[in-house]
């Protein structure tokens, strides 16, 4: 069965680092996408803006070349020259007035069109950008901001920027996006929960015993050292991917799902989170680095090398016991780690039931294994429940512990759309639901924060792990020693 395409309204599209990596490799496939599967009509305008000079022919053609390099599947001719042909740009200097008269004659002058202004650049210009569009009358009742992460880097900076946005933007006109809450597997996540009776009544702490949420890159820094060396495996992703899919595994059902009372819920599990800070984050918190292996079929540099400096003590791998203090909750560990160069690239979440509490069956029959549900975000989006059954055959009761499994391209037979489809979609449509409010992201960072100044007045520094494998020694002992161990996929 095919989904369903709803077309949305004509719009403006305006991505500020038109030219850079992100724009390149995920959000001119996502519109093209989009314009194939028929949800982008005309009179639509995608608008390419940064400093160098270049004329509209020219991005044309780079926006061309990375369709051809970053789609899999073959390209469309018609679509591809359809698509080019909605793509202008426009040189800005973000840190003066060159160019925004340009941009703004580009535009269509009714206040009616959806018109989004997405900034693939770093969040130093976010402000500049900001009160720029306002002092050029850039921005109309239509208008959306989005902005990528990170949101600052402690809780004083976040804080600020979101003063700035909050000037003048509404927070309604605010898109702060994390792709991994636009992942098919995600979504399902909030279905499984909460349009089935088999799930809800289990998912607490009388039926679970804990919750594992890994998020593993087999990559090392790809370009972005600079950044990279700065934020660390801690700012980079757990303050933002992996504490929100926390939320979505913790989180009350909400009434609706309009944005503000999924996000409602999801404020209140930040809120009730335990702190970890100087009496405890040895304990519960570890903190690695890699240094040269092997990974992705071949010999790797370590992290120092990597750097021009040589010298570091950024954490690349990081893994934290958390803990979340309300009724569902209390007494499940939830297990978090990432890290880049690990064994390979995998996103998943594994929720752990508690095992039978008597086996009836005689020892002959095999060990028994307590249920999991793995839901699986890359690099092959899918659900599976591991769950105990009789080995087929004569010969006496054997038991198998097996997943039935459901892959969402081979159950549907359709190409998996990527994270970014969906929700720059979401921006054109207005629904916030899938992106992170103001007081979600600052809760967030008044959790971290501690951690990272623990960190600090401890003098907990990074262990080193081989490339190639799955982190520090400590990491596996961290759930080791409460009698669990990490999934293996």
């Amino acid at each position: 069965m095919n989904a369903q395409i709803i077309p949305v309204d004509p719009f403006d599209y305006i991505v500020f680092g038109g030219t850079g990596d992100l724009a390149e490799r995920k959000l001119l496939p996502a519109l093209y996408h989009r314009q194939v599967d028929g949800q982008i009509v005309d009179p639509t305008c995608i608008i390419g803006v940064s400093r160098a000079a270049m004329s509209d022919e020219e991005y044309r053609t780079f926006a061309h070349e990375a369709l051809k390099q970053f789609i899999k599947e073959p390209l469309i001719d018609e679509e591809v020259e359809r698509f080019l042909a909605k793509l202008q740009y426009v040189s800005v200097d973000a840190m003066s007035d060159r160019g925004w008269d340009d941009l703004r004659n580009r535009l269509d002058g009714d206040p009616r069109k959806k018109r989004a202004y997405y900034l693939a650049v770093g969040p130093s210009l976010f402000g500049e950008i900001a009160t720029r569009l306002r002092a050029h009358d850039l921005i109309t009742p239509e208008t959306r901001i989005v902005v990528e992460k990170p949101i600052g880097r402690d809780l004083e900076s976040a804080h600020a920027l979101n003063d700035v946005l909050g000037e003048v933007f509404d927070e309604t006109q605010t898109f702060r996006i994390d792709h991994y809450l636009g992942k098919e597997t995600v979504q399902n996540l909030m279905a499984l929960r909460f349009a089935n009776t088999l799930y809800e009544p289990l998912w607490n702490s009388a039926h679970i015993d804990h919750v594992q949420i890994t998020v593993a890159e087999s990559v090392g820094l790809e370009g972005r050292a600079e950044y990279y060396d700065k934020a660390g495996a801690i700012r980079d992703m757990v303050q933002n991917h992996l504490l929100q899919l926390l939320c979505l595994v913790a989180m009350e059902p909400p009434p609706s799902m309009d944005a503000d009372s999924v996000r409602d819920e999801k404020l209140k599990v930040l809120r009730a989170l335990e702190p970890i800070g100087e009496n405890n984050v040895e304990k519960l918190t570890v903190r690695g680095q890699y240094t040269s292996g092997a990974a992705n079929g071949g010999p790797v540099k370590g992290y120092l090398e990597e750097l021009e400096s040589g010298e570091s003590d950024t954490e690349t791998f990081v893994a934290i016991k958390a803990e979340i203090s309300n009724w569902r909750w209390a007494g499940v560990p939830f297990y978090l780690r990432t890290g880049k160069r690990l064994a390979k690239r995998v996103s998943e979440i594994v929720i752990a039931f508690r095992p039978v509490p008597h086996s009836i069956f005689g020892s002959s029959a095999g060990r028994m294994v307590a249920n999991k549900l793995v839901m699986r975000l890359q690099p092959d989006e899918g659900v599976k429940q591991w769950i105990m059954i009789k080995d087929p055959g004569p010969g006496g009761m054997r038991l198998r512990h097996v997943p039935l499994d459901m892959s969402f391209a081979d159950a549907f037979g359709v190409r998996n759309p990527d994270a970014y489809e969906r929700l720059i979609m979401d921006v054109i449509r207005g629904n916030q639901t899938l992106f992170m409010r103001r007081d979600e992201v600052e809760a967030a960072w008044q959790w971290v924060d501690p951690i990272l100044k623990a960190w600090t007045e401890t003098g907990q520094t990074t262990q080193d792990y081989t490339a190639g494998t799955w982190g520090p020694s400590a990491s596996i002992a961290l759930i080791e020693r409460d009698g669990r161990t990490w999934h293996e996929s």
